[in-house]
């Protein structure tokens, strides 16, 4: 074990060991007992506040209810809800002889007319691109209503898986107008697309997005790391310029347990 984030409650300090490499780093929680949030509660924000900032990587280990509710000196049994409602999300898991230990953060996307790969590269979460495709076609009818053109018209389809910390977050199929960008391989597998648009001097102005959900298909289980049949969610988006051209169309499923959109309502008075 290498490292080994700081926990702070009632003015002393409770280790939590760490899988991870890398040097030790402190977690500045604290648990305000004459708050009315439940213990149990404060205790899985904070740790899952970490765990989204990459404080607490894939891999590291909390150890045993008992040994967790001795370092923060509360109860057992708040101890195990508050690990429960982590395990619960996807971000825990209990492994027999190794104990708790974080197994990825949720990636929480805002919406609003980003990249995938900005928003996770500001998000600490080491974005990762694997091109899968990458090819001249002939636009179909959807893609030609989606970006304005003429059925037939060539458009450049590139496919890409996006990993964070190694694991698959979602594949990303998207074509734009033929020679709107230079799309190699080596760009597009170190950089986002709405970042390669911005350097060509592109600037994006509004989009029209679809979000949706369903199952995963045999494929697209292998393709993402989840079993056939896991709950997937799925956007398409037109995105335009500032000139109201159609630069993009995207198609991308995502993995419910690792991935959602996080955007606030407002009332319409």
């Amino acid at each position: 074990m290498t490292g080994v984030p700081v926990i702070q409650t009632d003015g002393y300090p409770h280790s939590v060991t760490s899988a991870t490499t890398g040097s030790t780093q402190s977690l500045g929680l604290s648990v305000d007992r004459s708050s009315p949030v439940p213990l149990y509660y404060q205790l899985a924000r904070q740790l899952e506040s970490a765990i989204e900032h990459g404080a607490l990587g894939p891999g590291s280990l909390l150890g045993n209810e008992i040994e967790l509710a001795g370092r923060l000196g509360l109860s057992r049994p708040t101890v195990r809800q508050a690990i429960q409602s982590l395990v619960d999300k996807g971000l825990l898991v209990r492994r027999r002889g190794v104990g708790t230990q974080v197994v990825h953060s949720q990636v929480k996307r805002p919406l609003e007319l980003s990249s995938l790969y900005d928003d996770l590269e500001a998000a600490g979460q080491q974005p990762t691109t694997r091109v899968l495709l990458s090819e001249v076609r002939t636009a179909s009818d959807e893609v030609a209503a989606a970006l304005g053109i003429a059925e037939g018209t060539e458009v450049h389809l590139f496919e890409r898986l996006r990993l964070t910390h190694g694991q698959p977050v979602a594949f990303l199929s998207n074509y734009v107008p033929a020679g709107l960008l230079d799309l190699d391989t080596e760009r597009l597998e170190s950089t986002g697309l709405y970042r390669m648009m911005r350097n060509a001097g592109i600037t994006l102005h509004s989009a029209h997005q679809t979000v949706g959900a369903r199952n995963a298909n045999a494929g697209e289980a292998e393709r993402l790391g989840e079993p056939e049949g896991a709950a997937l969610l799925t956007m398409q988006r037109t995105a335009y310029d500032d000139t109201g051209r159609a630069v993009e169309y995207g198609s991308h499923i995502y993995r419910a347990s690792r991935y959602s959109f996080d955007f606030q309502l407002l009332v319409r008075n």
